[in-house]
């Protein structure tokens, strides 16, 4: 049998945060890293010795800090444009390898690999791999299977396996990989389904995948069988290959430091505004409604708590940066309450829809659109060639005192020629 029915490949790029890192300083490659959340709260990706050291993925940085600093942990802080960028080079080299790919997360990718023969695939992986480590630099294991959760599974022992790679295509292996898994590592299964599990005997993906359907149907939901289906190797879930444009947008940050002022409210949601209407620019997109959010930390110790919003309906379709940050300060003037220390606050360009299917209005010509749209074209082409906020409005600001907390950046930009490595003639 030189061909199955379906071939579907997990490639998953191993800690993609900390890898992305690595790339720019060879010096921290095979020592422990961790790379931490917004305003260096949580440990959001960890290489394998950090792993090797029990720090968990998730936990306080405050409560590892110990951890940190008695093995010499090289510590980051999140550089997510710099993960996006490395992100999209990844993405574009794996579409070279097949006409079909859904690209699950900023890390992972699924690939239909039905056209290649069984007895080819894993070469083809290997091939992946080695052009995805030369073209990008970032290490990839990949999982090969007949559904999405069996690849799902494979790459889960693939991470572990010196090749990088498990081939689940015709194996006689799939149940002694199966009963390796926890139940909880089981993609589709969260916290309370694997409580549940656990209770009823069912520890690893080997034994979810003997339970009996109807009983599975009885006791969880649809989710819970399709889960349990694909695990026999039975597709329920296709590729979507398709990506649907967002029908929200949101923006929205914890400040580094408590923020009091108007002032400095209004300077940080003009922010996320632009940055708010570049996304739905670049996907040729208009909004009807833009919501403004504040809140205070419900963790203070004088429990002087207060959150609110306010919901603005555009007369007039938009993604014009400087009337969605006019909007977007009105909404702010009438949910700001003097007295209060503010840690978040956020945007949402909502009711969104594609640029041309409302055209020319009464006021196209009054309102001087297309002068606007060539302005807006301007903006956005000069703050992808000389990265962002090269141009910017007024309300924005420079200074920010307010923005997030980030004591260990590397300070990589890829989009910026001003972190260009400089070589010096002598």
């Amino acid at each position: 049998m030189l061909y199955s029915k379906n071939k579907i490949a997990l490639v998953d790029c191993n800690s993609f945060y900390v890898s992305c890192e690595r790339l720019f300083n060879p010096s921290i490659i095979k020592k422990p890293v961790i790379v931490l959340s917004s305003n260096d709260g949580c440990v959001i990706s960890r290489s394998i010795e950090t792993k090797a050291l029990g720090i968990k993925m998730g936990e306080p940085y405050f409560k590892v800090k110990k951890i940190v600093e008695k093995n010499d942990v090289k510590v980051f802080s999140s550089n997510y444009s710099l993960y996006g960028d490395i992100s999209r080079r990844v993405m574009k080299t794996l579409k070279q390898f097949s006409p079909k790919i859904e690209i699950y997360s900023i890390d992972e990718a699924f690939l239909d690999l039905s056209f290649i023969k069984d007895n080819n695939l894993f070469d083809h992986g290997n091939k992946i791999r080695k052009t995805i480590l030369k073209w990008t630099g970032i290490p990839t294991s990949i999982g090969i299977a007949a559904t999405k959760t069996l690849s799902k599974a494979a790459n889960h022992v693939a991470k572990k396996e010196k090749s990088g790679i498990i081939n689940l295509i015709n194996s006689k292996r799939i149940d002694e990989i199966l009963a390796k898994i926890k139940i909880n590592d089981v993609w589709g299964v969260g916290r309370q389904l694997t409580k549940f599990y656990i209770k009823n005997g069912i520890n690893t993906a080997y034994q979810l995948k003997n339970m009996h359907n109807n009983w599975i149907k009885k006791n969880t939901n649809v989710f819970g069988s399709r889960t349990a289906m694909e695990l026999k190797g039975i597709s329920c879930t296709s590729l979507d290959i398709y990506q649907e444009k967002r029908k929200n947008c949101c923006v929205s940050r914890s400040f580094g430091i408590k923020v009091t002022k108007l002032e400095e409210l209004s300077e940080s949601i003009a922010t996320y505004c632009l940055n708010a209407a570049e996304k739905i620019r670049s996907d040729n997109q208009t909004t009807k409604r833009i919501t403004v959010f504040v809140r205070t930390s419900p963790f203070q110790k004088d429990k002087n708590y207060y959150a609110n919003s306010k919901d603005i309906d555009l007369p007039i379709r938009t993604n014009d940066s400087i009337e969605l940050v006019k909007q977007a300060l009105v909404a702010l003037k009438y949910i700001y309450k003097k007295g209060y220390k503010y840690q978040k606050i956020g945007i949402i360009l909502s009711k969104l829809n594609d640029d041309n299917i409302y055209k020319k209005n009464l006021f196209s010509s009054i309102n001087s659109e297309e002068k606007r749209k060539r302005l807006m074209k301007a903006i956005d082409y000069t703050n992808i060639k000389y990265g962002r906020h090269t141009l910017n409005i007024a309300q924005a600001r420079l200074n920010r005192k307010w923005n997030i907390r980030r004591q260990y950046s590397s300070k990589i930009d890829t989009a910026c020629l001003d972190f260009l490595p400089i070589v010096r003639v002598t």
